[in-house]
């Protein structure tokens, strides 16, 4: 696609129009973190606001979650259209059917239809991952799940919930009874719900300030912009095609794990990139399948982390980047029945740090390395009843700091806070206190694990240990957790960082080794460990600056033997205070 001529365009107006715009995808993700009611929303803020034209391009965004939005808003926004033709003032659309563009069937999707004057001009899109969603056991994230009837999930592929402003309460009932803690489920659509109204009556209140036509043209000018700059980063980069292959651990239905493959092609003469993902297997009997979304979103995700910043994301410079999917893979198209319920996190993860090392396989200073693997225990997903308040009924998935494994890149350091790469840092770590007042339970410690770093010029982040477990009664805990076996692997020289764990103290103290993937019924004096991945690291340890080696000693995040033996430093190394 040609770039329009654009010498007309005010550079003032296109600035203050995007924090415009901006204003109003914050404005409603405010609303949802200020009403809503499961912790994973009002403490770790799992959730992404966006607008999307009524063409289903990418306008817009908050502080939102890559893999929520990089791709996913456009085949929703066009699965609303394709299964509602004619949309009007005060609809509202429920989806969250990975076979139509959502990510996973746990992130409900609200899709509201800027409509005036009888014309469809935007759409709003709040999407929240739940605390539950009607899935065979107490979590959200079946990695054992052999299809989607055994995953028991409610899919709802892009159905109508209001209409005229009213709830369709034909749906709400079939949530409300299917979903385990219904109050605390309507609650949080009650919060999606007043968000997507409020960014609502802001375009309205925008476009009847400015005009429809000076936001159709602002619209054009900003996709423009943004495919120049994405231009102008492919323009830097060497032509090259290169092959990178990373693993996915040993899971239920897979075991042997999962090879993914990737092939980045970059050509700056025609300033295109391209990401072949169709020599891959196909789709396997497990939760692992990645969705449509959730596949070029992982891939997009590695190309924007490797560009470096100045490049907006959005739908032009989505122009210049394409990525290759085949039907019934398992990074790719998945074909109904396989299941998708872990498809933000585990593949696709392992996804995003292919490209990542593929870039890094061009040459010193692109790429990065691979960050860590996610959902060990520390962010599993607990249940049960509480004593405390007449034995109520609990679910939620707990967010505490043990996913900290961030990828050393070609000049700085492993982002110890992370979570992991879909995520890029944007949900939140819960509070304790937080925690411990809304459930029957005890964080028992949680603190960095020393030497689990990838070693590198520049390092990745090292691993953390959580330890917790019920106070008053049992509690289930149900967790996948990936990297027990393939660490994330460091780039040009780098080191590789440490492998997960996970363990089961009984009341005796006896320590006992849990599988990657369980659910864990925890008896009141037991505790479940949880140890994390480390990052991995970019270039040659020997290559990092003795002062940088020297303040991770006193950190605490190296010991002074492996300061010596792996980055070889000779300086003398005081004692780190206790």
């Amino acid at each position: 696609m040609s770039i329009r001529n654009t010498s007309s365009v005010d550079g003032v107006r296109l600035a203050l129009l995007t924090s415009r715009l901006q204003s109003v995808a914050r404005a409603m993700m405010n609303t949802l973190a200020r009403t809503g009611r499961s912790g994973i929303l009002n403490t770790a803020r799992d959730f992404s606001c966006c607008i999307v034209t009524a063409r289903g391009e990418l306008l817009a965004m908050a502080e939102s979650l890559p893999i929520h939005v990089m791709s996913g808003p456009d085949l929703m926004a066009q699965a609303m259209l394709e299964f509602h033709p004619e949309v009007a003032k005060g609809d509202a659309f429920l989806h969250n059917s990975p076979y139509h563009g959502n990510s996973h069937a746990a992130d409900h999707t609200l899709l509201v239809p800027v409509v005036d004057g009888g014309e469809h001009r935007y759409t709003l899109m709040v999407k929240a991952h739940q605390a539950d969603c009607g899935n065979a056991a107490p979590t959200t994230y079946s990695a054992d799940a052999t299809d989607v009837y055994a995953e028991g999930a409610l899919i709802f592929p892009c159905v109508q919930i209001q209409r005229d402003y009213e709830d369709v309460a034909d749906i709400v009932r079939m949530c409300r009874m299917r979903i385990r803690v219904p109050d605390q489920w309507w609650g949080d659509y009650l919060a999606m719900l007043g968000a997507a109204r409020i960014g609502e009556r802001m375009m309205f209140e925008l476009g009847e300030e400015i005009g429809w036509d000076v936001l159709d043209e602002y619209r054009r000018e900003w996709f423009d912009y943004s495919e120049r700059c994405m231009i102008e980063a492919i323009s830097r980069l060497p032509a090259e095609s290169v092959t990178y292959e990373t693993c996915h651990d040993p899971f239920p239905g897979i075991p042997d794990g999962v090879t993914i493959k990737v092939v980045v092609d970059v050509d700056p003469i025609e300033k295109r990139i391209r990401v072949d993902l169709r020599h891959n297997d196909d789709c396997q009997p497990s939760g692992l399948n990645l969705t449509e979304s959730t596949a070029r979103t992982a891939a997009m995700i590695g190309v924007f982390n490797s560009l470096g910043p100045g490049v907006p994301p959005n739908a032009g410079s989505f122009r210049r980047l394409e990525v290759l999917l085949r039907d019934n893979c398992i990074v790719g198209r998945p074909t109904h029945p396989y299941s998708c319920s872990v498809s933000t996190t585990n593949l696709a993860d392992r996804l995003t740090n292919a490209v990542q090392g593929a870039f890094a396989s061009i040459g010193d200073g692109y790429g990065m390395a691979e960050t860590g693997a996610a959902m060990p225990p520390a962010w599993g997903v607990i249940s049960g009843r509480d004593p405390r308040h007449g034995h109520r009924a609990y679910i939620n998935q707990i967010f505490l700091p043990s996913v900290t494994g961030g990828a050393g890149g070609p000049v700085t350091d492993g982002w110890l806070t992370i979570g992991h790469v879909g995520n890029a840092g944007m949900m939140l770590r819960d509070s304790v206190e937080i925690d411990e007042m809304h459930h029957p339970i005890r964080i028992e410690r949680q603190h960095i694990l020393p030497d689990t770093e990838g070693a590198g010029r520049r390092r990745g982040a090292p691993a953390a240990l959580v330890e917790y477990g019920p106070t008053h009664a049992a509690m289930d805990v149900m967790y996948g957790s990936d990297g027990a076996v393939h660490a994330a692997k460091g780039v040009r020289g780098g080191g590789a960082g440490a492998t997960s764990a996970q363990f089961l103290r009984r009341a005796d103290g006896e320590l006992v080794e849990l599988p990657p993937v369980a659910r864990v019924t925890l008896q009141v004096g037991e505790t479940i460990v949880s140890h994390s991945t480390g990052g991995g690291g970019y270039g040659h340890p020997r290559d990092r600056e003795p002062d940088l080696v020297l303040h991770d000693v006193m950190d605490g995040l190296v010991t002074s033997g492996r300061a010596r033996t792996v980055y070889g430093l000779d300086t003398a190394l005081p004692t780190k205070n206790p």
